[in-house]
């Protein structure tokens, strides 16, 4: 099970953090994806856990981070320098990935999913 938290409204270049509580073992993938409205879910921040392989579309690149707290079974996105087009919902998840070592950057390397959070940005 996966809990997001941290969404609001932010205005353009301010920062918000989003969490996301998981439990159990840690999956080969753990990922944040967004989807606004009537626009596809897209990756914005992914890892491949084994290794800390971390990726981001030219879209966030330099002002998303993931993380991981493995002290408190946490995923962590922090976003900086917030623009108006990253309004939508925000969703963690979580996979084993597909294929032979896979990049878990797709939305298919991931099986469970979190209820989302809502970040607005004016």
């Amino acid at each position: 099970q996966l809990v997001e938290s941290g969404g609001g409204s932010v205005q353009a270049g301010g920062s918000l953090t989003l969490s996301c509580a998981t439990s159990g073992s840690t999956p080969y993938c753990l990922g944040w994806f967004r989807q606004a409205p009537g626009k596809e879910r897209e990756a914005v921040a992914t890892m491949r856990t084994v290794d800390s392989f971390t990726v981001y579309p030219d879209s966030v690149k330099g002002r998303f981070t993931i993380s991981k707290d493995n002290a408190k079974n946490t995923l962590i996105l922090q976003m900086d320098s917030l623009k108006p087009e990253d309004t939508a919902m925000y969703f963690c998840a979580a996979g084993a990935g597909i294929g032979y070592t896979p990049a878990c950057r797709e939305s298919r390397d991931y099986s469970t999913w979190g209820q989302g959070t809502q970040v607005t940005v004016s």
